[in-house]
C-alpha cells in the first residue's frame, strides 16, 4: 500500500456492518427496543443513521460471538439511556472489568473505564453493554471530564 491508498482510506468515512441471522427479528429488536427505523434497505439489508454516522445490519447465516463490543454509541447522559432502554426491554449485561480498565463492576449495567484518549480532554468514560437480537455486543458510553 503505498503513502496515496493510506490517505484516501484516511478521508473514507466509516461504517459498522453487523451480522443477522433474522434480519426481521433484528429489525424489530432496533425498532422496538432500541427506537431505530432504517433510514434504507434493500434485500438482505438495512441502512440506520444516527448522530451522523450510519451502520448496517446484513442478513448472514454466521452468528457474532458476542465477547467483544462491535459498536458503540456516545451519549451525554447514560443513566438517562439506560433507563429508557430498560422500560423498552432492554437487559444490560453484567461485567467485571480487568485491571487494564481499571477492575470494579457494573452497578445497575453502568461501571466506569478508567483512561481515555488524550484527545477527549476526558478522564474515563463510564459504559454500559447489552446485546441485540442476533448476539452483537452494543455499548453505550459517556465520558467523565
Amino acid at each position: 500500500m503505498n503513502a496515496d491508498d493510506r490517505t484516501a482510506l484516511a478521508r473514507g468515512r466509516v461504517a459498522t456492518r453487523l451480522p443477522a441471522q433474522d434480519l426481521a427479528r433484528a429489525r424489530r429488536f432496533y425498532s422496538e427496543r432500541l427506537g431505530l427505523d432504517p433510514v434504507e434497505e434493500r434485500p438482505g439489508g438495512l441502512l440506520y443513521r444516527c448522530g451522523g454516522a450510519e451502520f448496517q445490519l446484513f442478513e448472514s447465516p454466521g452468528a457474532s460471538p458476542g465477547t467483544f463490543t462491535q459498536m458503540s454509541w456516545q451519549v451525554d447522559d447514560i443513566e438517562a439511556v439506560v433507563a429508557e432502554l430498560k422500560q423498552r426491554g432492554v437487559v444490560f449485561e453484567e461485567v467485571e472489568l480487568s485491571a487494564v480498565y481499571g477492575g470494579g463492576r457494573t452497578k445497575d449495567g453502568i461501571v466506569e473505564v478508567v483512561g481515555n484518549y488524550p484527545s477527549t480532554g476526558a478522564r474515563a468514560d463510564r459504559g454500559a453493554w447489552f446485546r441485540d437480537s442476533e448476539g452483537n455486543m452494543l455499548g453505550i458510553g459517556q465520558p467523565v471530564f
